[in-house]
């Protein structure tokens, strides 16, 4: 005697019909800033050496545009992107740090101790003060 087929279980026209529950909607920010758990902040930074006054260009999902009033050369480029973007977030100089692209125009800047809600508020109030 040959083993019984088993039918697959049939969904009920009620699930089929039913959608799923609204999401909670949460404040939309740029993919260029997202958390580090537990606390930091990481941003992507497209730095603009050589002009004349530090400025947040552009902000959008691939990246932050930074102009930067110093030159791509011995590190001094990193130090016044690191001093702008603490005073800009609001924060102490030793809480920003370059995660990765210290050589590069396309850098990684972690931010500690701050929440997602002040790095954007920050970064776009001056970018809307230009």
């Amino acid at each position: 005697m040959p083993p019984s087929k088993k039918s697959k279980a049939k969904k009920n026209s009620t699930e089929l019909t039913q959608s799923p529950a609204p999401a909670v909607s949460t404040p939309k920010f740029p993919a260029c800033i997202r958390a580090v758990p537990p606390s930091s902040v990481a941003i992507t930074i497209h730095a603009k050496p050589g002009s004349k006054q530090a400025t947040v260009t552009d902000l959008n999902d691939d990246a932050v545009g930074v102009q930067i009033d110093a030159p791509a050369k011995d590190g001094e480029a990193n130090a016044a992107l690191i001093d702008y973007i603490s005073s800009v977030v609001g924060v102490k100089k030793r809480q920003v740090s370059i995660g990765s692209g210290s050589k590069s125009r396309d850098k990684v800047i972690i931010v500690e101790d701050v929440t997602l809600q002040s790095v954007f508020d920050g970064l776009n109030k001056v970018l809307k003060d230009q």
